[in-house]
């Protein structure tokens, strides 16, 4: 006949199921978040890619356009001296280009006896025309320079929303902290039993009771040993050369994975990694260590 709890058991017991209850429904949050965050990720990455596209195409046709206008008030300034407005072209210009080749050639008849060039005109039979055109590339510039405004709108919305993304990361530390709590206020306490203690504990309960929990615990004995073989691992290597790889783990499950490995060296070899390690990383991943600092 099995032995009647305790009151303070029987508590124990229901505490044990609570928190085991709350870790499981942290898990499924997380891995919701976690989804969604990859997701958008992805989105923002395709709509900032799409957004370097359109400004680099956007900045060539306002160069072009730009040209395009001064060469433009250039034929327009051509076209004013050779018609002689104001006599500016027969009593201003032609005493200092008359005798220079080529730009002689802007200079009016009546300063010049050598014939028109048919292409000074720039393909403008008038200058009104001209004019007109100039107009019309002005006005296609400021659109231009109004989309360029959307576009940096758009920017800022997405940038926006990439804050909004990281609070995700900030949950998945949240949740890292809470559950090394657990750990070390249940399992792992000064006076607790021990992971071992609490496999043979739950061998003894009752299969559908004991199923989730003791293979919880089974498996973070069995990431124990894996993680113990990364330290191994990364321990033997250069510090440098163990920076580099830590820095490609930078997805919310790499950078956790990395955390838990650091976390488990000695405090000589993790602290020469950090050394080599990008700044912005080590900084992630020290949070992860230590939430609250």
């Amino acid at each position: 006949m099995a032995k009647e709890l305790t009151p303070e058991e029987k508590a124990a017991q229901e505490e044990k199921k609570r928190l085991q209850e709350e870790k499981k429904k942290l898990k499924k949050e997380q891995a919701a978040q976690k989804k969604e965050a990859k997701k958008r990720a992805k989105e923002i990455a395709k709509q900032e890619e799409e957004l370097e596209a359109d400004e680099e195409g956007g900045g060539f046709v306002t160069f072009i356009a730009t040209l395009f206008i001064v060469l433009l008030w250039l034929v327009v300034a051509v076209v004013m001296i050779k018609i002689d407005v104001g006599g500016f072209g027969s009593s201003v210009l032609a005493p200092i280009l008359k005798d220079v080749p080529v730009l002689n050639k802007i200079l009016p008849k009546s300063a010049v006896s050598e014939t028109l060039d048919p292409e000074m005109y720039g393909g403008y039979t008038n200058l009104q025309d001209a004019v007109n055109r100039i107009y019309a590339l002005e006005t296609e510039l400021d659109s231009l320079k109004n989309a360029s405004v959307t576009k940096d709108d758009r920017i800022t919305a997405l940038e926006a929303e990439v804050t909004r993304l990281s609070e995700f990361e900030t949950m998945q530390v949240d949740f890292q902290r809470i559950r090394n709590e657990f750990y070390q206020e249940v399992i792992y306490a000064e006076n607790g039993p021990g992971a071992e203690e609490y496999v043979k504990y739950y061998e003894t309960m009752d299969p559908t009771t004991a199923e989730f929990l003791y293979k919880q615990v089974i498996q973070e004995m069995q990431e124990a040993e894996e993680i113990q073989n990364y330290v191994s691992a990364y321990s033997n290597m250069k510090p440098k050369e163990a920076a580099k790889l830590f820095e490609q783990m930078t997805d919310t499950e790499g950078i956790q994975l990395a955390a838990r490995i650091l976390g488990a060296m000695n405090p000589e070899d993790r602290a020469a990694i950090f050394n080599e390690m990008d700044k912005e990383i080590a900084a992630r991943i020290t949070k992860i260590l230590d939430p609250e600092s």
